[in-house]
């Protein structure tokens, strides 16, 4: 097993068009190559060293899950997880073995489509204020992590830089427009229930997730990462208890971390500990183990 992370990925000759907090995109003429690093960010900021082996975690989830809903939306992918790459992507197979995806040239919605199943995070703080969630009402009462009466939907806008911004739907319906939002809106809450559903039979809870969609040809498409641990809250479902903040298969393990350090969460980050880092690495392998029942 490789334990050096994978914190930047080049390829001579193919040109890369994006560098995120964690994805490579680099453009293959007529296709896009993801590749997911092992980097990982919180608070904003880029860690300056990785969790070895995320980016495979991240990808192999992304396309578990892209088989599992392709009845319920269609996706971008245009390779299998088991396909070999072409021939122009050869010379690099070591570098993306198993952290790479080929994609369609999908122009992404400008809104992240957030799903909340239970009360946790920035809805738990907003709660407590107001009984509401993103300006959604709920029920007086609800305790930290509890499960909400049904999962809502609650858009962002994307920002170039820092937090996206929660938005009314009746924003997102004027960034997208409406007929895109309601189809963003109502795809998004399909695949949350029947992944909430498949995962908690597998032991996790999927608290929240969010979810990017784009236009290809006039067709929306489920695109970008879907229900991994970086996108979504994960929690063990036999440890799970309301009234408390949650244990999780996700970063926060590293933001609670981060959270016990005298840090202003302004770059440069802190560099994590190594039983910071294998105990997150373990939790990253652990979700995709019982997410599909098998080791990576």
């Amino acid at each position: 097993m490789n334990n050096e992370p994978l914190l930047q990925i080049d390829l001579p000759g193919v040109r890369k068009v994006k560098s995120g907090k964690v994805r490579e995109v680099f453009d293959l003429g007529d296709r896009l190559l993801f590749v997911a690093t092992d980097r990982i960010s919180a608070f904003d900021c880029i860690m300056p060293n990785g969790i070895p082996r995320k980016g495979e975690v991240l990808t192999q989830i992304s396309h578990f899950w892209f088989e599992q809903t392709e009845r319920l939306v269609p996706n971008h992918l245009l390779a299998k997880a088991s396909e070999p790459l072409p021939p122009q992507l050869q010379p690099f197979a070591a570098q993306l073995a198993r952290r790479s995806m080929i994609v369609k040239k999908a122009t992404p919605l400008v809104i992240e489509c957030v799903v909340r199943g239970y009360l946790a995070g920035s809805g738990w703080k907003e709660y407590q204020k107001s009984q509401t969630v993103c300006g959604i009402q709920l029920p007086v009462g609800l305790k930290e992590s509890a499960e909400l009466p049904e999962p809502i939907f609650t858009p962002a806008r994307k920002a170039e830089t820092g937090h996206d911004e929660n938005i009314p739907f009746e924003t997102a319906a004027k960034l997208v427009g409406t007929d895109i939002a309601e189809r963003a809106r109502d795809l998004s809450l399909r695949i949350y229930n029947f992944a909430r559903d498949y995962a908690r039979k597998r032991g996790i809870i999927i608290a929240d997730t969010k979810f990017e969609f784009g236009l290809f040809n006039g067709e929306l498409l489920l695109i970008d990462e879907v229900l991994t641990p970086d996108s979504s809250r994960f929690w063990p479902a036999d440890q799970y208890q309301p009234g408390r903040g949650q244990p999780s298969f996700d970063k926060q393990f590293v933001r609670d971390y981060l959270e016990t350090l005298e840090w202003d969460k302004t770059p440069p980050a802190p560099a994590l500990p190594p039983v910071i880092v294998s105990r997150t690495q373990a939790k990253y392998l652990e979700a995709y183990e019982r997410l599909t029942g098998k080791k990576l």
